[in-house]
């Protein structure tokens, strides 16, 4: 098969979707690897690293889509790429298509196979090309967060350990999934006060257990929701629910309650955001923006900020999916693999998320009723 990895065009997206060491791999394997000149450049992998493992470098973005079988991506595409998307090709990328319509009706257009890192799921419901990037993100929201409450950055002037004689910072960390795990890990490690919110009992029940220091755990709903986000000097928007939109849990009114120069983190942003004052996306190079006094992060690609971490991190977890759809082809690796089935959004023309369909109101059909009965070439 033939396998393209274009430059990242989003906006502060430093990583690249295959590691030098990924493209050996790939070739030792009989595979040809076509690597955009400077795409791992950001993540410090240099050209000459990828020619020596095997891979052919081409000058554009144009290029490689138009060669490649399979394109393999760190983000969505962005609308300079929609004219490159052909029928026939296989997109590999993280998509966040709920949040994207216009991207989603070209890749019915174009009649792409398009495949969610962030839907790949095992049977016992772990998302394995998304816990990485979840983990990171969950680290980075509280050293973001920690940064923006200092008064030089607008915020309240608040350090997240305290010190002797002085209470700790508040954090609420909304969702107890693998963002909101990490989170309170490291503002736990830094000691800080942590209210862990999650409609899960069984999840909180087991945090309670293998989290230590100033913690609190609380049953998602309403008015606990309200009361936590009043007294938060940083909330961390960490909900996920796989495919989907997330749900806008922290209303605008929430938002007005909060103390004057505290911080939002919205990791959720790059599903929609479940901030209803987090209706902008912010870039690494502007990350931040103030509503009813209250600063608001919304980078979709908080990852791309530590591109060296992250491109390893990612790379690890999707080659072996990546390899099975080149040494078997589309339709051989999905019908043998449930996880990657699961991550089919659009297959020759048919959408094929309920979860997507509900946030366009459009039209789906199941991947088990298409996928098998369509021939692959």
């Amino acid at each position: 098969m033939i396998i393209g990895v274009p430059k990242e065009l989003k906006v502060g997206e430093n990583r690249v979707a295959m590691t030098p060491a990924g493209v050996g791999e790939l070739t030792k394997a009989g595979h040809t690897v076509l690597v955009q000149r400077g795409a791992g450049a950001g993540s410090g992998m240099l050209d000459e690293e990828y020619l020596a493992a095997g891979a052919e470098l081409v000058d554009t973005t144009a290029e490689v889509y138009e060669r490649a079988e399979m394109v393999v991506k760190v983000k969505e595409p962005e609308p300079e790429e929609f004219p490159y998307l052909r029928e026939g090709q296989i997109l590999f990328t993280y998509l966040h298509l709920a949040a994207f319509p216009k991207l989603t009706r070209r890749l019915l257009e174009a009649r792409v196979t398009a495949i969610a890192y962030e839907l790949v799921q095992l049977p016992n419901g772990a998302l394995p090309l998304l816990r990485p990037m979840s983990e990171v993100a969950g680290r980075m929201a509280v050293q973001v967060g920690a940064r923006l409450l200092e008064k030089t950055h607008g915020g309240r002037g608040v350090l997240l350990a305290g010190v002797p004689g002085v209470p700790p910072a508040d954090v609420v960390i909304i969702g107890a999934g693998t963002v909101g795990t990490s989170a309170a890990q490291v503002a736990l490690g830094m000691g800080a006060q942590v209210t862990l919110i999650d409609k899960d009992v069984h999840r909180l029940r087991y945090l309670e257990e293998i989290l230590h220091g100033n913690r609190i755990t609380v049953m998602s709903n309403r008015h606990n929701i309200e009361r936590a986000v009043a007294y938060a000097d940083l909330v961390i928007g960490a909900v996920l629910i796989p495919g989907a939109r997330a749900p806008r849990l922290v209303t605008e009114d929430m938002v007005r309650q909060m103390k004057q120069g505290s911080v939002i983190v919205d990791v959720a942003i790059d599903q929609g955001g479940c901030v209803e004052t987090a209706d902008r996306v912010t870039t690494h190079a502007n990350p931040t923006y103030v509503k009813h006094g209250v600063i608001h992060y919304a980078v979709p690609n908080m990852p791309g900020a530590v591109p060296r971490t992250s491109t390893w991190a990612l790379t690890n977890a999707t080659l072996p999916y990546i390899q099975e759809l080149a040494d078997k082809g589309f339709l051989q690796a999905v019908t043998g693999n449930s996880a990657l089935l699961a991550a089919v959004c659009t297959y020759q023309g048919h959408l094929t998320s309920r979860e997507v369909a509900e946030a366009h109101g459009m039209e789906y059909t199941p991947r088990e009723q298409v996928v098998p009965h369509v021939g692959v070439r």
